[in-house]
């Protein structure tokens, strides 16, 4: 009799139910300035790629100062979110990625009226450099 622990993977295979992937893509938030996709859906999980704070109406990035700038990231997501049938209390995980952690306060006060009070998993991270110079980039993971 063959050892069934030496062959795990095609057992599973046999059990796991086939892949449901949805590309998410909406006009209320910008194109991909890359090879990837706004967002992906997954067996009821949403990835979403990280965003910067570009107006999708115009193309223009507002950048003038960092509320304003943070202030977009996060309309931009909501679009996406809203795009796949969610919101905000989907999220289950967010990075945001800084241009110098010390911008962390005034990003993570924007950041927090996103949520009422289960807050998702998160980290935040100081980066050498984001997309066209940006100062924040957040991405997140939602589930139905």
């Amino acid at each position: 009799m063959e050892d069934q622990r030496l062959h795990p993977l095609p057992l599973l295979l046999k059990i796991t139910p086939a892949m449901s992937k949805i590309i998410i893509n909406t006009p209320d938030a910008p194109a991909p300035i890359g090879p990837y996709n706004q967002a992906v859906k997954v067996n009821g999980m949403l990835f979403v790629s990280g965003q910067i704070a570009i107006d999708p109406a115009t193309g223009a990035m507002l950048t003038e100062n960092l509320a304003e700038e943070t202030r977009q990231v996060l309309r931009n997501l909501e679009a996406l979110l809203k795009a796949a049938g969610m919101d905000f209390s989907h999220v289950v995980k967010t990075t945001i990625f800084l241009s110098d952690m010390s911008l962390f306060a005034e990003v993570n006060e924007l950041y927090a009226t996103c949520f009422q009070g289960d807050f998702p998993a998160r980290e935040t991270v100081a980066v050498k450099g984001l997309p066209r110079n940006v100062n924040v980039e957040i991405s997140v993971v939602a589930a139905e």
